[in-house]
Parts: structure tokens; C-alpha cells; sequence
């Protein structure tokens, strides 16, 4: 029998280590939000105040002027409607086969399937810079260099990690599903758009926003495909702020700021999904 002094032992220590989880929660919330609260700091700075040591934490005086200037010495609104066209198309598509082929790894009984899988799923150890030269010498055959779909287009058919992620749910989901949907006679594609898609809306958006983020971020290859200056994206329009005589760190912070708040609205719009999806996507190996 627990003696009363004994209650208040286990209630001290259990009070200890909630304390100890706050804290540790609180310091881990600053050591992320420490860097984008710095950028936003730096992007309303003078040029010379951004160099000053000791550094100043907060601005003397604000300049919002640094992204009037953002928006005047780069096409940033015609570099927002390629960043986000490109984004939306490549992560609309990549949910879509992701979808399709993760269905067919769980569900689908064929010959090989299994080691069709692990094949699929090791092309993730490929360093991604082997594939450069590869990959533009087939866009520049096809004739597509210069052209959004070359940027598109690799990308939506090759995403291990998604496949791999909608793979994880599905075999979560019982297989009396499909059995009921058969005996209805419901077809494959029925029983995947109308039985098991339904269920998807977590892990769907969990995909959507790495997907979304992934596209959106991507600054090598569309610098090496997209030459023109009417079709290249957000981040490469950054990197002009970038040059052998120096960076303009408050322009190139400014325009970061502008550059993440897509990332951030995709987020928070699918907030409650994304969760689900993180908690859903690893029940089952």
C-alpha cells in the first residue's frame, strides 16, 4: 500500500519532469524559430548595420524600403507565378502516381512486387548531382531545355519517398475492403478512387506539403535547365542578390521572407492533416 509521503514524492517528481519537458520544448522552439526570426531582423536593416560588431539584435530604424527594392531589381511577380505553377503541377502529379504507385505495393498481388519495390526504393541512395548530366543530355534530346517541363516532368515520376510513404498507410488499411468492394463488383480503379482514396486525406496532405516544400525550394536543377529569364523561379532570382563583389544580405533576406510565406500558407492550411499524416504514415512496416 502506497503511503501518503510516498504520493507526494511521485507527485514532486512527476511535476520535475513535466518542468523539464516544458523547458526543453521551449528551448528547442527557439533554436528553430531563432533563424527565420533573424532573417526577418536582417531584412529590415541598412547595409552597414548588418555588418556592425557587435551585431545589433534589433534595427535602429526599420527600412521596409529593402523589399520595395526586392520587387524592383528582380521580376519577383512573374518569378512567383513560375515558382508556384511549377510547385503545384509537379506536387499535384507526384500525389497522384505517388498514390497510385503506393496502392499497387500494398494492395496489388503480382509477381515481383516486392522486389520491384526494394529496386524502386534504393534509387533514394542515388546522390541526386550523378543524375544532373544524365538527365539534361534526355531533356536536351527531347528538346525540352528552357522549358517548364523539363523541370516538371523528372520529378513527378520520381519520388521514392512518397511512394514509399503512401505505401506505409495502405498497408495499414484492412484488406476486407477490397474483398467487400470486389463481391459489389466494384473494378481496381473503383475500389481505389471510390473505397481507399477517401481514407487518404492525412497522409495525402502530408504529402503534399514535402512535396510542395521539395518543389518550391529546388534552386540547382531549374538553374541548369531554365535559361530564360521570363520562366526561371524565386530562388534563382535570390542568388542574383549574390555575386563575386559581395551579397546584398538585407535584398537577399527580404526576399526570403517573400519566398517562404507559400511554404508557411501550405502548412498551415494543411496543419491538422500533416499531423495526422506523421503519426499515421509509420504504424506498419
Amino acid at each position: 500500500m502506497i503511503k501518503p509521503g510516498e504520493v507526494k514524492v511521485m507527485k514532486k517528481k512527476l511535476n520535475a519532469v513535466k518542468i523539464a519537458e516544458f523547458v526543453g520544448m521551449c528551448i528547442l522552439a527557439f533554436i528553430f524559430i531563432m533563424p527565420f526570426f533573424w532573417t526577418v531582423i536582417t531584412s529590415l536593416k541598412a547595409p552597414n548595420e548588418i555588418l556592425t560588431w557587435p551585431p545589433t539584435f534589433f534595427p535602429e530604424k526599420p527600412i521596409f524600403k529593402n523589399y520595395t527594392d526586392v520587387i524592383k531589381k528582380i521580376n519577383i511577380f512573374r518569378m512567383f507565378g513560375n515558382s508556384i505553377y511549377i510547385a503545384l503541377v509537379t506536387t499535384v502529379g507526384q500525389v497522384f502516381f505517388c498514390s497510385l504507385a503506393g496502392y499497387a505495393f500494398a494492395k496489388l498481388d503480382f509477381r515481383g512486387r516486392e522486389l520491384l519495390f526494394k529496386i524502386y526504393l534504393s534509387t533514394m541512395m542515388v546522390p541526386g548531382m550523378i543524375l544532373l548530366i544524365p538527365r539534361y543530355v534526355i531533356m536536351r534530346e527531347l528538346g525540352w531545355v528552357d522549358k517548364h517541363v523539363s523541370v516538371i516532368l523528372p520529378f513527378i515520376f520520381g519520388n521514392a519517398f512518397g511512394v514509399f510513404l503512401m505505401r506505409q498507410f495502405y498497408m495499414t488499411l484492412p484488406g476486407q475492403l477490397k474483398e467487400a468492394a470486389i463481391i459489389d463488383g466494384a473494378s481496381q480503379p473503383q475500389i481505389f478512387i471510390r473505397v481507399y482514396m477517401p481514407l487518404t486525406k492525412a497522409i495525402v496532405s502530408t504529402l503534399f506539403v514535402f512535396s510542395f516544400m521539395g518543389s518550391w525550394n529546388d534552386f540547382l536543377w531549374p538553374l541548369i535547365t531554365l535559361q530564360s529569364a521570363k520562366l526561371k523561379t524565386l530562388p534563382i532570382g535570390l542568388a542574383s542578390f549574390q555575386s563575386l563583389y559581395g551579397v546584398q544580405y538585407n535584398l537577399l533576406m527580404a526576399g526570403a521572407v517573400l519566398s517562404v510565406l507559400p511554404v508557411m500558407l501550405a502548412f498551415l492550411l494543411a496543419q491538422k492533416q500533416f499531423i495526422e499524416g506523421i503519426a499515421l504514415s509509420g504504424v506498419k512496416g
